[in-house]
């Protein structure tokens, strides 16, 4: 039995599998997943788990060197862009509207998508994985 870090065997193999510049998404429970992408869904209820706690878990293992958010995020969930900046300190963050970040995550970059309870608009994120050498 795993003694620590991420005990979901499904996000736990991702991350480890993934490579340079291969795309995690960290979302709400209300954003639309493409039908043929692999999703780990960890909602079990409204807010439970919330997307600040799990973006902060997967940070533990996954080494990012860049994100994306949605501006909205930015306009209208002040809390949790705060939070985001705080918890991504000195990872570049690259802000786009809202529907050019669905846009992104329908492409063929992105490796898998993790499920929040999350109950807020616009609590999104697209991990870009790097390199720990």
């Amino acid at each position: 039995m795993k003694k620590n870090g991420i005990l979901n065997p499904n996000l736990s193999r991702i991350i480890a599998s993934m490579g340079h510049t291969d795309k995690l998404v960290i979302c709400d429970s209300g954003l639309p997943i493409p039908r043929n992408k692999e999703i780990v869904d960890l909602a079990l209820t409204k807010n439970i788990p919330r997307f600040i706690d799990t973006l902060r878990t997967v940070l533990k293992e996954l080494k990012v060197e860049s994100a994306v958010i949605a501006e909205e995020m930015k306009k209208e969930n002040h809390r949790i862009f705060d939070r985001v900046n705080r918890t991504l300190s000195g990872i570049p963050i690259e802000v786009v509207p809202h529907e050019q970040f669905k846009e992104i995550t329908q492409n063929e970059g992105t490796i898998a998508f993790v499920r929040t309870g999350e109950a807020t608009p616009f609590a999104n994120i697209i991990l870009i994985s790097g390199v720990t050498f």
